[in-house]
């Protein structure tokens, strides 16, 4: 039986950090609980292997890096890029036949080092998320911002797929303008599920007035999406009061913000969240991006505050929980990564 507070969705690419954090250098990471270290090669290519070495384990993130190889730090075991051990110094002759440690396949795309964590052979780099409009030179980009969460990552998920926490969470950061109890609208896609809802003829939060192009009230749309394994679009779209509601005939001067975010399971107590916006107006315009992304910052460090207590609370419980109204979209997405798990077993378990 499937347990998605311990297993995790494996045959999926999954946020290893942003592009430019790793170097000709050993970084140690843990995804979905397993002991990875990434680096690159002298001419830029990434590599992840397995973060221990076969004969007592020692991380071999604790060794050397010569070249495209890693030098355990312990005795010497060497290993090339695919994880095969091509050097034992302390034995006669070859290594040891069939020595090696796992690799994972990595891919650079949208600034970002995605690591596939399922079986070598399936990975495909045309699965990797999508991002339209990235390299328009039309649309703003602030920079990539991440932090660790004390939560597991699915309490993350059902927070983006909850508009209503905006007006009690968020209070310094968005204001909570507008949410209140209207209805949401809940799509069910082949990898996701959308929550959305038009907030008509109503005054912008004090987060986006300034960056709106036009002022007074306004129509706008909370389009909350997440898709497997673990990422959340958040696209807020802006118009006129009066223009909005018809997602298929927007006006010229239509507002859109997008807040790409991608939640890295850890392992079932910790994620690691990355996140950047993009919009559709001002692309040269730094205090703009700055100004965006530091008020995206406090909010999900309020959001932070929130989840680490509520997996607390959660995993000690004595009394049941309940759901609301607002979880279903989250509902639904539980059962697709429920289901996505069963078809897709772990490689040490396949």
């Amino acid at each position: 039986m499937v347990d998605i507070e311990q297993d995790f969705i494996h045959d999926s690419w999954y946020v290893a950090g942003w592009s430019d954090m790793f170097t000709h250098a050993l970084t140690p990471l843990r995804i979905l609980d397993e002991p990875i270290v990434i680096f690159r090669t002298p001419d830029g290519t990434p590599a992840a292997l397995e973060d221990a070495c076969p004969h007592r384990k020692l991380p071999l993130s604790k060794g050397r890096l010569t070249g495209d190889r890693i030098e355990c730090g312990y005795h010497g075991l060497t290993f090339d890029c695919s994880g095969a051990c091509v050097h034992a110094p302390t034995q006669e002759g070859p290594p040891p036949a069939g020595v090696r440690v796992r690799s994972y396949p990595v891919v650079d795309r949208w600034g970002i080092l995605w690591i596939w964590m399922g079986a070598e052979e399936a990975a495909d780099p045309d699965a990797i998320f999508e991002i339209p409009n990235y390299d328009n030179p039309a649309w703003g980009r602030t920079a990539g911002g991440s932090m660790d969460i004390a939560c597991h990552y699915l309490y993350v998920i059902d927070n983006l797929l909850d508009p209503s926490h905006v007006a009690w969470v968020h209070v310094s950061s968005f204001a909570g303008a507008g949410t209140g109890n209207l209805p949401l609208d809940i799509e069910k896609l082949d990898d996701g599920v959308i929550v959305s809802r038009w907030v008509m003829d109503a005054p912008p939060p004090p987060y986006y007035a300034p960056i709106l192009p036009f002022a007074g009230h306004c129509d706008r749309k909370q389009h909350y999406e997440c898709r497997l394994p673990s990422t959340a679009i958040n696209m807020s779209v802006y118009t006129r009061a009066g223009t909005g509601g018809d997602d298929s005939n927007l006006p010229d001067d239509v507002f859109l913000n997008i807040s790409y975010n991608f939640m890295t399971p850890v392992d079932a107590d910790n994620t690691r969240y990355f996140w950047f916006q993009h919009r559709n107006s001002d692309p040269d315009n730094e205090a703009i991006s700055q100004q965006m992304f530091e008020g995206a910052k406090q909010a999900f460090i309020e959001d932070r505050d929130v989840l680490t207590e509520v997996h607390r609370g959660m995993k000690t419980s004595r009394t049941r929980h309940i759901n609301l109204g607002l979880d279903a979209g989250a509902m639904r997405f539980r059962k697709m990564v429920e289901r996505r798990i069963e078809a897709s077993p772990s490689p040490d378990s396949a």
